[in-house]
């Protein structure tokens, strides 16, 4: 059968090295190159496969049927629009794309809210990590019409440190890191709410967000909290989340609260639901785990680029 051949610019961060390495294990993809400027001529090793990192300015457009471009946020839209001009699909994994940044519009690669706009398009932006949280907990009440308009969603959502990327950083050594627990991005500034303000607005949600992150002393996996005031109470509070995500294999409604080690090396999503007690506004809490680096990033994007190739949109991937 045909591997199609497909590269990665970006390839030495973490979700390009986790795009590397499910490239390579998957069935009917190839990996053409995949490159690193700074680590330009560096050996790495994914699923027993020996790749040389190339110079992204030396990167084989031309060959690769589909790009996932994995570049910085602000150096990567270029980069995407060379890709898309040597004719490959292209999968953006930068914010550069997202709703809410970009002036140019393309399709949203969260398949479980918007699968249609995504198989065969030739250029999709992967969302962030935090808001495939948010966004899959939440997008059942707002299709449903049950968050009251003008509503405050609160969101507090811890991280593993990959999140922060590769680059190395003072705040995010071991000895920083271990045995300790913060917020960041704190005031409602993280760069992902104009991304998930944006999406929330086109599902037909009038509501704020209020997010609050957190950096885990682990490496990957992300889990949201998040409280939703609604307009009336919910017999059976998870019966809206079975009923939408219905047939998804990458999103599971669980009668438990998830845990990070449920989802990480996975591409799924748990969500959980409960109703608030002793409070006078009906109010839910939905829990979301997922892995940052695969149903978060790299996961994710795999999924995005099997739909857009025509291929079935679980393969290479693990539930």
């Amino acid at each position: 059968m045909h591997n199609i051949p497909v590269g990665v610019l970006g390839a030495s961060g973490y979700a390009g090295r986790q795009l590397c390495d499910l490239i390579v294990r998957h069935p009917r993809l190839s990996l053409a190159f995949a490159t690193a400027n700074e680590q330009s001529g560096q050996r790495a090793i994914f699923g027993g496969q020996e790749v040389v990192f190339t110079p992204t300015s030396d990167a084989p457009l031309a060959e690769a049927e589909l790009v996932f471009c994995a570049l910085p946020h602000g150096a990567s839209a270029s980069w995407v629009a060379k890709a898309a001009d040597a004719g490959a699909r292209v999968v953006d994994l930068s914010q550069d794309l997202r709703p809410g940044t970009a002036t140019e519009r393309v399709p949203y690669g969260l398949p479980e809210l918007l699968r249609s706009t995504i198989a065969g398009a030739r250029v999709v932006a992967n969302p962030g990590c935090y808001p495939t949280a948010m966004l899959l907990a939440i997008a059942p009440l707002i299709n449903a019409g049950k968050v009251p308009p003008g509503a405050t969603v609160s969101v507090s959502a811890a991280s593993g440190v990959t999140g922060a990327g590769h680059s190395p950083k003072p705040e995010l050594l071991y000895a920083e890191i271990a045995e300790n627990f913060r917020a960041y991005a704190v005031g409602n500034e993280h760069r992902h709410l104009a991304e998930v303000r944006a999406v929330v607005s086109s599902l037909g949600g009038n509501l704020d967000v209020l997010f609050t992150p957190h950096l885990l002393p682990v490496a990957r996996g992300i889990l949201a909290t998040i409280t939703v005031p609604i307009t009336e109470s919910l017999g059976d509070p998870q019966e809206l989340w079975r009923s939408h995500y219905a047939g998804e294999q990458f999103v599971r409604v669980v009668g438990s609260p998830p845990a990070l080690r449920d989802v990480v090396h996975t591409n799924s999503a748990l969500i959980h639901v409960s109703a608030a007690s002793a409070v006078r506004q009906p109010t839910l809490i939905v829990l979301c785990a997922i892995d940052n680096l695969m149903k978060g990033a790299a996961g994710q994007a795999v999924q995005n680029a099997n739909l857009m190739l025509g291929l079935d949109e679980a393969m290479g991937l693990a539930a």
